[in-house]
């Protein structure tokens, strides 16, 4: 473009953005001098125009809500969210600060809308010390894992999130309920049902909330896939494929010490596979076949590499489940129905879920996409929490769902040692439900009877 046309066409620029301030300012005057206040917006700035709830909202029961301005080919946008003022969120305090608490739980409450981190508890004091500035926790409230007395004296805390290794479970949990405070804890939850059944009941005795993190039941990806397979609409589940599996180094890290971990690629990535099927179905299997293979590693001296497991259900569907700690990272969930196919990718990843639907569609197949706002799954799952100890609810993953996994996880060994198919009992507890919860269950369709013995109800739709 030629420099004299360059410049014309900045001037212009310039010239009638100049305009437009000049004629907001004076629309603004008018407002303020009580002349013109037809021009002036809801939020009171000078708007000009008249006043249109389209753009400026309008607020019911504390929340701001905008009429739907896209049209009908395209998704309606969320809701602005709604937390909580911050003295009423539930104060969490936070016990292990790892990997796991320093690269997704912290950062996670600045997303949460009905809880905040208000207490710590580490082995590390340097890093315990340094952490709480970045998240503004006094120093008064940052303790050593001997200091639960402390704790229990601190209002702020309510709950505490249990995020240490797994030996280590059982004996925070009872420690936690002993002080009074409602409990979340990681999967697994313990090393063995003996600690869960143990952790169940001082939680009980107790009168606190025992929650199990199993993150995915609160990811948007995952429950779709659950209402998809539960809706029917493509009839009866024929085969679940459901793979977890990752690379692992450093020999000296917790996870591949049995007295810290219990297991090793079972405990830790299989039990996504063992949950999420689980989850998916509703039901709880009735047999199971498995192996169990480690190679001649000193990675593996105290655990297993590699799992592979079959689980039946009693609608005849057969979950095909395998976990490694030696192959390249995969984890994807594949549900095989009569009229179609669904396959979630990155199914129990942090991120990144994927979800294809196929089909046939008149004389093609076809293979859809449904794309979903992505969630936070440590956030949704940390206010699902805060929501059962501010509403008085029971979890959707209590304490029996975390039983029931360890239960079936000593069987999918005992299948692997033995080489023979386990039969499997039904669920051994069923978590307690209130009076509202129990009346809601009973006026669910009959077709959902019996399904979910060990889960709480469903969760609530995050916007």
């Amino acid at each position: 473009m030629p420099d004299d046309v360059t410049a014309l066409s900045r001037r212009s620029l310039m010239m009638a953005g100049g305009a437009t301030l000049v004629g907001l300012g004076t629309a603004s005057a008018q407002g303020a001098s009580g002349q013109g206040a037809s021009a002036q917006g809801a939020s009171g700035q000078g708007l000009p125009g008249p006043e249109r709830p389209v753009d400026t909202g309008k607020v019911e029961n504390g929340r701001v809500s905008f009429p739907n301005w896209r049209g009908p080919s395209d998704r309606p946008a969320p809701p602005p969210a709604a937390p909580l003022p911050p003295a009423e969120r539930v104060g969490f305090a936070i016990v292990g600060l790892g990997r796991l608490s320093l690269e997704e739980i912290l950062p996670a409450f600045g997303e949460c809308r009905k809880a905040k981190p208000v207490a710590l508890m580490s082995g590390s004091p340097d890093k315990a010390k340094a952490v709480a500035a970045q998240y503004g926790i006094k120093p008064e409230a940052v303790h050593g894992y001997d200091g639960w007395d402390a704790l229990a004296r601190n209002p702020e805390v309510k709950a505490v999130y249990i995020v240490t290794p797994n030996a280590l479970h059982r004996d925070q949990v009872i420690a936690a309920a002993g002080a009074g405070k409602h409990v979340l804890c990681e999967k697994p939850m313990a090393v063995s049902s003996g600690e869960a059944r143990a952790m169940i009941e001082a939680c009980a005795a107790a009168k606190v909330k025992l929650m199990i993190a199993y993150r995915c039941q609160y990811e948007p990806y995952n429950r779709e896939v659950v209402r998809l397979v539960r809706s029917a609409k493509y009839g009866k589940v024929r085969l679940i494929e459901a793979t977890n599996t990752q690379t692992m180094s450093l020999p000296e890290q917790w996870r591949l010490k049995k007295a810290l971990a219990g297991g090793g690629a079972l405990p830790d990535i299989g039990l996504y596979c063992l949950n999420g099927v689980r989850a998916l179905m509703g039901e709880e299997p009735v047999a199971v076949q498995a192996q169990v293979h480690s190679p001649d590693d000193a990675l593996y001296r105290e655990v297993e590499e590699t799992v592979a497991f079959t689980l039946r259900f009693p609608s005849g569907a057969l979950a095909l489940c395998s976990t490694s700690y030696g192959a390249h990272e995969t984890r994807s969930l594949k549900v095989q129905a009569e009229g179609g196919a669904i396959d979630l990718q990155n199914a129990f990843a942090y991120q990144g879920q994927r979800l294809f639907v196929g089909h046939r569609e008149g004389k093609a197949e076809a293979r859809d996409e449904r794309v979903l706002g992505a969630k936070n799954q440590f956030a949704l799952e940390i206010d699902h929490m805060a929501t059962c100890i501010l509403e008085n609810r029971t979890p959707r993953t209590p304490g029996e769902e975390g039983l029931q996994d360890q239960i079936l996880m000593e069987a999918i060994y005992e299948a692997a040692r033995t080489g023979q198919t386990v039969a499997l009992k039904g669920p051994e507890r069923r978590p307690s439900l209130t009076d509202k919860e129990k009346a809601r269950d009973q006026a669910r369709d009959q077709d959902a009877k019996g399904l979910d013995p060990t889960r709480g109800p469903e969760p609530e739709e995050a916007d």
